[in-house]
């Protein structure tokens, strides 16, 4: 790894929003380092990276695994951007029938997996001298809807965590972006939130004509990473045009 070259710490990166936020900063010239659970999806896209001319190195993580992210930290050269996007939906059950561990697993993977990878690597963001932390959070984050309850509190723990630290570490050459997403088809989200229920995840997105994509996302990731340095986009809420809120969709006959 080049220490010339700004390395970008992208977590779940093994599909979906991760996967698509990795090659795009590997295109806007970062080192990329892939981390997820799947190491066989992470080293292949490492070798597509670097096939396309850019710099990737994959690294097999679970981010609810302390000692796991230290030992990672400790092995990592630098780390000037820090992009938290592993995270994930269990179940749509209402508060009064909702499954207790489904809650502690959505919180530990959104909001203590976030924890982690911060607290392990803002030593080295500080060091670098221009580092950025960014969250993804989600709509879900800032507004509640039925039979979402579990994770929208983990999304807004998530959001909390971004919005302190920006209030704890101003004066420290360190931005905070949370960026969160409304309607996005991507791999496996809501066939996982469904339990491999192929219908139950067709529904989410029926009739919406585009809802966005993860390389939607990504670029909009990419996009405030890129500001320069003084520019801090402190929260950036993207969503379809057909999407004006969490519980307001058009949807075509």
């Amino acid at each position: 790894m080049s220490a010339a070259v700004r390395t970008a710490v992208v977590t779940g990166a093994s599909s979906g929003i991760g996967s698509a936020t990795a090659r795009r900063l590997a295109a806007e010239g970062f080192h990329v380092v892939l981390t997820a659970r799947r190491k066989d999806r992470i080293e292949s896209l490492a070798e597509e990276i670097r096939a396309a001319g850019h710099q990737a190195t994959a690294h097999t993580l679970d981010v609810t695994d302390r000692t796991a992210v230290d030992t990672f930290a400790a092995g990592l050269p630098r780390c000037d951007v820090l992009v938290n996007n592993a995270g994930g939906a269990l179940g749509a059950d209402p508060v009064a029938t909702g499954d207790p561990a489904d809650w502690r697993q959505m919180y530990e993977v959104n909001v203590i997996g976030v924890l982690h990878l911060t607290q392990a690597l803002l030593p080295a963001l500080v060091a670098s001298g221009d580092g950025t932390v960014v969250v993804l959070s989600s709509t879900a984050g800032h507004a509640t809807y039925e039979g979402g309850a579990g994770y929208v509190a983990a999304k807004h723990g998530a959001h909390v965590l971004a919005e302190t630290l920006r209030l704890e570490i101003v004066g420290q050459p360190v931005r905070v972006i949370e960026i969160a997403p409304g309607m996005v088809k991507t791999e496996g989200f809501a066939v996982t939130r469904f339990r491999g229920d192929e219908s139950k995840a067709a529904a989410v997105y029926a009739g919406v004509a585009e809802p966005l994509t993860s390389d939607d996302v990504a670029d909009t990731v990419a996009w405030a990473v890129t500001r320069p340095s003084h520019v801090n986009i402190d929260l950036l809420v993207v969503r379809p045009r057909a999407q004006a809120s969490n519980q307001k969709v058009h949807r075509e006959p």
